[in-house]
């Protein structure tokens, strides 16, 4: 990973929210106690809608917070641009904390580094298409002039440069979405954060938006983080992944890491139905050099075809059926690291046990 790749944009750090008349008591007892959802409930009756939450977003990644409905993801989506104010923990974006931001300085976070598109995509009726993309710029008293050429080119990033002068009425749903998403990158932000934008639409126009939607933030450098309840769309959109439960952040990794090592029991039943055919890669099933020496003295390893380590199963299994050899060797910069052989392909396939405990951050 490079260095920019590397680069924190937003570092969430144990983040709570706890919603009810007697938060304070609550925050107290969970910073001074270390008291538990359970402990909150049943002490002051008060809801905890997300329980020490930490990630980080890294410049140019898409990350996805996945969970079923009242897990606490679209809370913890709000708190990123303090929407909602957490009861305790840290939301830094750049390096700034937002709880010391005051109001001016927090609308400037927003309107510059931190875009939004929600569920309900929200557009002014009686705006067109055009006025409804450039809106933030003009609640930030930019010039029309100024904020048209801007919405103009957000808008034909999205494929919808003929209907500018349009009204939301006379678009379809998914043609809604797209002006939302022209709208959050009119204002050229670093971030995008996306609360199931895709969710009420039709299967066919979701998956056609998911792929514009990641090949589009990739192509302009930005950031996001995108929440769903979706697996399948996490994985479709996804850099890393963050599973929650019951307002707590139960496993982040890759598809691949999730699907391979699941974190409990939860985890595992939720990827046990996901296809493993173009999530798990060489470099993860592979065994080592040393070690198919010692199995089979007698192959020579440039005798075998090579596969790249990222490489997935699909395309493995194509190339290991076609082998005299029944082997592969992963090569990384013209050395091999790895080899693959037929009895590892099909265990790659076989559901891997939930881990007992662990860590769950």
């Amino acid at each position: 990973m490079n260095e920019s790749r590397a680069e924190v944009l937003v570092d969430c750090q144990s983040l709570w929210k706890i919603f009810g008349d007697k938060t304070e008591a609550a925050i107290r007892a969970v910073s001074e106690r270390g008291a538990t959802k359970a402990d909150v409930l049943q002490q002051f009756n008060c809801v905890v809608g997300v329980s020490g939450a930490s990630l980080q977003v890294r410049r140019g990644e898409i990350f996805c917070i996945m969970g079923l409905s009242g897990s606490g993801k679209s809370t913890l989506i709000r708190m990123l641009n303090r929407l909602i104010d957490p009861s305790l923990g840290k939301v830094l974006v750049k390096g700034e904390d937002l709880s010391r931001l005051d109001t001016a300085r927090l609308r400037e976070m927003r309107a510059r580094h931190i875009g939004m598109v929600f569920q309900s995509v929200a557009l002014l009726p009686n705006r067109t298409v055009l006025e409804n993309a450039g809106f933030g710029l003009e609640v930030q008293g930019v010039p029309r002039a100024e904020r048209n050429a801007a919405a103009r080119a957000s808008l034909a990033k999205v494929g919808l440069s003929e209907w500018l002068d349009r009204y939301p009425s006379e678009l379809s749903g998914g043609m809604q979405q797209r002006v939302g998403l022209a709208r959050a990158l009119t204002s050229d932000p670093e971030i995008i954060l996306m609360d199931e934008p895709f969710s009420a639409l039709d299967p066919l126009i979701r998956r056609q938006l998911q792929d514009e939607f990641r090949q589009l933030t990739k192509e302009l450098g930005k950031s996001a983080v995108f929440i769903t309840h979706d697996l399948d769309e996490a994985i479709r959109i996804g850099d890393r992944i963050a599973i929650m439960k019951d307002g707590a952040i139960i496993q982040t990794g890759t598809a691949e890491e999730i699907i391979l090592n699941p974190a409990d029991q939860y985890v595992a039943d939720f990827v046990a139905g996901i296809s493993r055919v173009h999530l798990v890669k060489a470099h993860s099933v592979m065994i080592p050099v040393a070690e198919f020496r010692h199995q089979h003295p007698d192959i020579a390893l440039d005798t075998l075809p090579a596969a790249a380590p990222d490489a997935d199963v699909a395309a493995l299994i194509g190339q290991i059926t076609e082998a005299a050899q029944g082997a592969v060797a992963v090569v990384d910069q013209g050395q091999a690291v790895g080899v693959i052989t037929m009895r590892n392909l099909l265990l790659s396939l076989r559901e891997a046990p939930a881990a007992q405990g662990g860590d769950h951050g």
